[in-house]
């Protein structure tokens, strides 16, 4: 709960959404639940957005920045690819709790919105594009590089997915050590 004297910043309305898109879609972003549950009356809200659809774009907007391309610089900035790769991977597969919700597989269900398909768009390509730049380092081709990086992303995609129905899934150390194994070229 929020104590009166608190003041809630437009981002933190943008971070309550994208808890809400994770649990449940954009449906689930709806400004009277998501004030009750920080603890704030409505016009906490009108404070920083006109409506329901501004703090939509402005959530998908943070998650673009959290989870595109500026997320991605300190993996974008490791010099070496092999470590850059194994450090992503382990990441990644640390980040992948059973059970969790997720904001990009929740975002998957209203792929028919302009909004979300541009944001997931991003995101993918922000991530697709430091794998495969990943991957040429390394000494791929970058025909291959790319399809490596589609593959290799497929798989992250898929753990997340099936942490979201998996509660007995390996511990995450093993996970990674199994997703360096696969995915970093001997």
């Amino acid at each position: 709960m929020v104590n009166e004297s608190t003041r809630l910043s437009a981002q933190d309305w943008a971070h309550a959404a994208l808890k809400a898109i994770a649990d449940g879609g954009l449906a689930a972003v709806a400004v009277e639940p998501l004030a009750r549950t920080l603890g704030v009356t409505k016009g906490s809200f009108y404070a920083h957005y006109r409506n329901r659809d501004e703090l939509i774009t402005a959530a998908l907007a943070e998650w673009v920045r959290s989870h595109g391309e500026a997320g991605l610089a300190e993996f974008a900035a490791i010099a070496d690819p092999a470590q850059r790769l194994r450090e992503l991977l382990t990441a990644v597969v640390h980040a992948v709790q059973p059970l969790a919700p997720s904001v990009h597989l929740s975002l998957l269900g209203d792929r028919n919105d302009p909004r979300v398909r541009d944001a997931v768009g991003r995101v993918n390509r922000a991530r697709l594009e430091l794998l495969a730049r990943t991957y040429r380092e390394l000494g791929l081709p970058p025909d291959r590089a790319a399809s490596r990086a589609r593959v290799a992303y497929a798989a992250i995609l898929g753990l997340l997915h099936l942490a979201q129905t998996d509660p007995d899934a390996p511990q995450s150390a093993v996970l990674a050590d199994e997703a360096t194994a696969i995915f970093l070229p001997s």
